[in-house]
């Protein structure tokens, strides 16, 4: 990319750039992912960002951190990004009338791998949400179906912890406009969901073992037990949706999954910090399950395709 300047005239080349913004990658592409809900958008908003910031290096004075100036570039970055909404797939079955159809299509799970060097502290002491609920499918799902500048207010006030005025600035409105926005995006998300068990907690791990099992040999009985009485399934980029016992079973029922044969496998991983499985039948990948827990239930499952 040749040789950028920084602020008071410090020459920045390729290599020294790289070093800067290396401290922020992680976070920026986990900022963009919350903001478009889809990882493959969130990673091409980051590649725009950190050349939109290697190209304005020289404009860059330094009246606020490096951080939050690169904050401001990503976040205007994802507020002009156009989602790109995938094709529905065409289901090897005919599934049954879906109880509602979802409106998040691009939605894509986000790897705990990627958390790593990720800061868990908020740049200001006023935040409201900690990693963990703010990386959860609910709460990026919730995000999505914000008008833009609502969310990126959410995230950049109540999540990260900036000030209404650093927010007005990132955001070019009034300290005003960020107080209306933020109200009417709290109002959105104003219900919280019981909480889960611990991550790796021994609660979490026999909830999961128990659903790993009844699912692997197809034991429907045994998974329906495991659900919360309004507990509903999905799965992205489908639009179709279940809730509730009678709806899923039937889902799963019509599935070419759920229907006898080989046993099915499950290989554990975590996704938005949540338990999740890679799903395979005969050996070829059938989809990730993520698993939303509420108390010692499941309340969601999300099959991504």
């Amino acid at each position: 990319m040749g040789t950028a300047r920084a602020c008071h005239d410090r020459p920045v080349d390729d290599e020294a750039f790289a070093d800067l913004v290396a401290p922020h990658r992680r976070e920026l592409l986990l900022h963009c992912y919350r903001m478009l809900g889809s990882l493959t958008d969130a990673e091409d908003a980051l590649q725009e960002t950190l050349l939109a910031a290697w190209r304005g290096i020289d404009g860059f004075e330094g009246r606020s951190s490096l951080r939050t100036w690169l904050y401001r570039i990503a976040t205007n970055r994802c507020l002009n990004a156009r989602r790109r909404i995938p094709p529905a797939p065409v289901p090897p079955f005919t599934p049954p009338e879906p109880s509602r159809r979802g409106d998040v299509p691009w939605l894509q799970p986000f790897p705990d791998a990627l958390l790593d060097g990720v800061p868990d502290a908020a740049p200001g002491p006023e935040a409201r949400y900690q990693m963990r609920e703010a990386v959860g499918l609910a709460f990026v799902t919730g995000l999505q179906r914000m008008p833009p500048r609502q969310a990126a207010t959410l995230i950049l006030r109540d999540v990260l912890g900036y000030s209404a005025d650093e927010v007005a600035s990132m955001l070019g409105v009034t300290a005003t406009a960020v107080k209306g926005l933020l109200q009417r995006a709290r109002t959105a998300v104003a219900d919280p969901a019981p909480p889960a068990p611990p991550a790796g907690s021994p609660a979490e791990v026999a909830l999961t073992d128990r659903f790993s099992r009844a699912f692997c040999v197809r034991d429907l009985p045994a998974l329906l037990d495991l659900l919360t009485d309004d507990a509903w399934l999905a799965m992205p980029p489908a639009s179709h949706e279940y809730h509730g016992h009678e709806a899923i079973a039937a889902f799963l029922r019509a599935s070419t999954t759920w229907r006898p044969g080989p046993p099915l496998r499950l290989t554990a991983t975590r996704v938005n910090t949540q338990p999740a499985y890679v799903c395979e039948l005969d050996g070829a990948p059938a989809g990730l399950i993520v698993l939303t827990l509420r108390d010692n239930r499941i309340g969601a499952l999300t099959r991504f395709l």
